[in-house]
């Protein structure tokens, strides 16, 4: 057992596959609500607990994000980890790049840069032509082929905040993200352009199937705070 600052207890080690497993109880539903990361940290991160089985082929994933971290300092924006691989990042590398891992080396987007104003972000990837894109405010970059054929492991740890490379010991302080996330949602296929830009205009879109943010399962750690969205 390992117990974190700020007096929040964790299970350290892989149990069913899961990298990291929260004593307390899950809370629900983020509608109307932002996630803030005040600090800098090697503790604080929200655990987010899937609709389904996270056996994917394809995916849509998208956040509202801002952050007044520097450009040159790599942030962990979305981390998915089974028992002994990095199956799903997102992250901002120190070079200002967007990058997205699927268990291995990663695939990088020269994208607008995330500042303090609120950026929509979306990722859409499919296996079967390996299509992956990025979309910043409703507007799609140019694509680029990566892992077609691979699959998404399911029965792994979820974090926002942190990156959980192996053990609890490792969540580096240099990596964890420092600023406001809301809106966080995710679908098990590529939605339309259309789509998209309804969920980036505030637009009424299908829910979720995988994330919902208005249901959402989630369980904070450490220095996260929960705020109306102002």
């Amino acid at each position: 057992m390992v117990v974190l600052r700020g007096g929040n207890t964790l299970l350290g080690g892989v149990l069913m596959s899961s990298v990291l497993l929260l004593v307390s109880t899950n809370e629900v539903g983020l509608g109307g609500k932002v996630l803030v990361f005040p600090y800098e940290t090697d503790f604080s991160f929200v655990a987010l607990t899937p609709r389904k089985e996270m056996a994917l082929r394809a995916l849509t994933l998208c956040m509202r994000v801002a952050t007044e971290l520097p450009a040159e300092r790599q942030i962990i924006l979305f981390a998915y980890r089974t028992a002994d691989y990095d199956e799903l990042n997102v992250w901002r590398e120190k070079d200002g790049r967007v990058s997205f891992y699927l268990s291995g080396d990663g695939v990088f987007f020269h994208l607008p840069p995330i500042t303090t104003f609120r950026t929509s972000l979306c990722l859409t990837w499919e296996s079967n032509r390996g299509l992956t894109a990025f979309w910043v405010d409703g507007k799609r970059s140019s694509y680029q082929v990566y892992k077609p054929g691979h699959a998404v492991r399911p029965k792994g740890t979820v974090l926002l905040g942190q990156d959980a490379d192996k053990h609890l010991g490792d969540l580096e302080a240099a990596q964890s993200f420092v600023g406001e996330v809301t809106d966080l949602n995710m679908w098990d296929h590529v939605l339309s352009r259309s789509a998209i830009q309804a969920w980036h205009r505030g637009h009424k879109v299908p829910e979720g199937n995988v994330f919902d943010w208005a249901s959402i399962e989630y369980a904070p750690s450490g220095n996260v705070m929960v705020v109306d969205d102002d």
